[in-house]
């Protein structure tokens, strides 16, 4: 018996010691410069080669195993206050009840629905081609699988009864509603009386300004959280079992160009009645700066340039949805990785999803996707609160972060190009696209090297 916890003593002490010499590897390459998205790549390489020798060897790996979970407990830290405040301050930047009414309704309308229809086209690819099949996991050992409740009490489960006992026991979906109520509240109050929301309008603006700045400590952490999670899973089960994570970034690409094409084409040829093609070729320094800085924020000067100057939307339209959609419009992160993140999920801790669930993961993606900041890795906190409102175990998120890195350039693409669909839209619906124009063009009017 001694002999035993002697030598797993031992065996942790290797593991602990491989891992710091990986987290200190790694943090080295982020003095050198070395990009964030590569160190999480980096991170993946080297947990599943460390965690395969842990397997073969016969070594411990609870050292790992703890980095993991206490990387997966910060994210968790950061879901409430992330759905409070970023909610507030998303819908609370409309300046009055008459522009919420016209161009909000319009514009935040068109950004809910093709993100929900993302979420549909994000489940069914899921379903169909099974991402999580062929990786198991143990359920968490202080998880408790959620009873099904009837249809009432769904609905009674959704509104807030009390914010505060809400937030504390991990109800997502209230809190959402609850921040939505304070927004709207705060754009009608100061659309009479605006030094008396001005106060609680900039407590929001900093409150969401250290709220960013806390996300971006903990993102950070992600090649380290990659390592040892993923590190942690092949030390348990091997090579053969991480193969089928390959199937994540194929369904997710699956899902994203089916939405970019047919949905964004669909709308753009019938709503519009505008060329697709024509569109999508002047949409294009939109698409390739969001698909390599991975950032709605960064693309947003090129995205403003791209819809007055190519699309020929006037700066009204162009200056109220651009901005709003940066921070809204989240197709790619909150409709489609949500949803095959919870099928993989579900399918990996062989937890059974009904169609209520369903109905609740496209419900809870649309809106919380109205929150996710718009600068690469949050999109993670928005798979969060999905899993949260299902009942699935966060810890399955850790397993997809190695890849996402690689889908969010491809979520990020998405999500701007919506944007631009939108303001389409919405110009076309208020007389303010010049479409004479948009059909005589026959130069670019601006070129991806000036983004």
């Amino acid at each position: 018996m001694q002999n035993n916890l002697v030598t797993a003593f031992q065996t942790n002490w290797v593991s602990l010691l491989v891992s710091i010499v990986v987290i200190g590897f790694i943090a080295f390459l982020g003095k050198k410069k070395v990009s964030f998205g590569n160190r999480v790549f980096i991170g993946l390489g080297l947990g599943l080669i460390a965690g395969i020798i842990f397997n073969q060897a016969g070594l411990q790996y609870k050292s790992v195993s703890t980095i993991g979970t206490i990387y997966v407990n910060l994210i968790k830290m950061l879901v409430m206050p992330l759905v409070l405040i970023l909610v507030i301050n998303s819908i609370s930047s409309l300046s009055n009840l008459t522009q919420l009414r016209k161009l909000g309704l319009k514009t935040v309308g068109w950004f809910l629905l093709t993100t929900g229809i993302a979420s549909i086209i994000g489940l069914l690819v899921a379903l169909a081609f099974d991402p999580g099949n062929g990786i198991a996991q143990a359920v968490p050992k202080d998880f408790k699988a959620k009873d099904i409740p009837t249809f009432s009490q769904v609905i009674l489960d959704l509104v807030p009864s009390n914010p505060i006992s809400d937030m504390a026991s991990g109800k997502v979906v209230p809190v959402l509603i609850f921040a939505i109520f304070v927004a709207v509240a705060i754009v009608h109050v100061g659309s009479k009386k605006p030094e008396v929301v001005e106060p609680v309008k900039n407590f929001v603006t900093s409150a969401t300004a250290i709220v960013h700045q806390v996300v971006k400590y903990v993102i950070r952490l992600t090649p380290y959280g990659v390592y040892a999670l993923i590190g942690a899973m092949a030390a348990k089960y091997g090579l053969d079992t991480l193969a089928p994570l390959a199937k994540i970034i194929l369904t997710s690409y699956v899902a994203l160009i089916i939405h970019f094409v047919l949905i964004f084409g669909g709308l753009v040829l019938l709503v519009a009645k505008v060329n697709p093609i024509k569109f999508f070729k002047k949409a294009y320094p939109t698409v390739a700066v969001a698909f390599t800085t991975r950032s709605s924020y960064a693309t947003l000067p090129v995205n403003l340039e791209v819809i007055t100057k190519r699309l020929r939307v006037s700066p009204r339209i162009a200056s109220f949805v651009a901005p709003l959609g940066a921070t809204m419009n989240f197709n790619g992160c909150g409709g489609v990785w949500p949803a095959v993140v919870a099928v993989f999920v579900a399918k990996v801790y062989n937890l059974p999803m009904s169609a209520s669930d369903y109905l609740i993961l496209i419900l809870v993606s649309v809106i919380s996707s109205i929150g996710v900041a718009g600068v690469p890795g949050p999109a993670a906190i928005s798979t969060t609160v999905v899993l949260t409102a299902l009942g699935l175990p966060l810890e399955g998120m850790g397993l997809v972060l190695g890849v996402e890195a690689l889908i969010d350039m491809g979520r990020t693409a998405v999500n701007a190009t919506g944007t631009t669909v939108t303001a389409l839209l919405v110009a076309d619906s208020e007389g303010e696209f010049d479409r004479e124009a948009f059909n005589n063009d026959e130069e670019d009017d601006l070129e991806l090297a000036s983004a």
